[in-house]
């Protein structure tokens, strides 16, 4: 058998003694495996407080946003300010999430919970079926160009027939394809839901993928 452990003086601990020296190591084991769990439970916390945090952060499928209301008479949402417009998103039932005042709410679907901004066009009043009319039909008297705000190509049109006709095929192209617009820089009044044509331009922040020498 080996022999039992020493103290310094070179006694044998006893049985009593034994149990003394065990009581303060159960303890300081007690005490970590206490605060161990308690921190755990408190980064838990953290995180579903982090998760929580605010509703513009949910992801997709999380929330549905509603389509904007459209005014009829310039056919982009009525709140449109400086190309953006504000819609209504609605979390998913039961999803829970902080709003912009710091509420913490649990959403049943029906309630709003954040805006997104959605574009919109500038429209002062340019209706594109009623310019690619006056170009099908009195382009040859520079009507089109007329009521575009372009006066002195009007003019020029009138008082050429058109350029000879060609003149008046070019800009019935021109507007048709929405390359010509208004002359204030506006966006034509087009069916908010109906076919719209974009242009699509190289600007200095535009991504240019090199070509590859072969």
């Amino acid at each position: 058998m080996a022999p039992r452990p020493q103290d310094p003086e070179g006694n044998t601990p006893s049985r009593d003694g034994w149990l003394i020296m065990a009581v303060p190591f159960g303890r300081l084991l007690l005490l970590t495996l206490l605060l161990f769990c308690c921190g755990s439970g408190s980064g838990l916390k953290a995180t579903e407080a982090e998760e929580a945090e605010d509703c513009r952060h949910l992801r997709l499928g999380q929330y549905l946003c509603r389509d904007p209301k459209i005014d009829e008479s310039t056919q982009e949402p009525e709140n449109c300010r400086h190309g953006v417009a504000f819609v209504d998103c609605l979390p998913a039932p039961n999803v829970t999430c902080r709003l912009s005042n710091g509420t913490e709410v649990r959403f049943s679907g029906d309630e709003v919970g954040f805006n997104r901004t959605v574009a919109c066009r500038n429209v002062t009043g340019y209706s594109y079926k009623v310019a690619v009319a006056l170009s099908l039909f009195l382009g040859w008297l520079g009507a089109d160009r007329f009521y575009l705000g372009y006066p002195a190509l009007g003019l020029l049109k009138f008082c050429t027939v058109g350029f000879c006709g060609i003149g008046t095929l070019i800009d019935f192209i021109l507007i048709a394809m929405q390359m010509v617009g208004p002359a204030d820089g506006s966006s034509y009044i087009v069916d908010f839901y109906g076919a719209r044509l974009t242009r699509l331009s190289i600007t200095n922040e535009t991504f240019r993928k090199p070509h590859l020498a072969l």
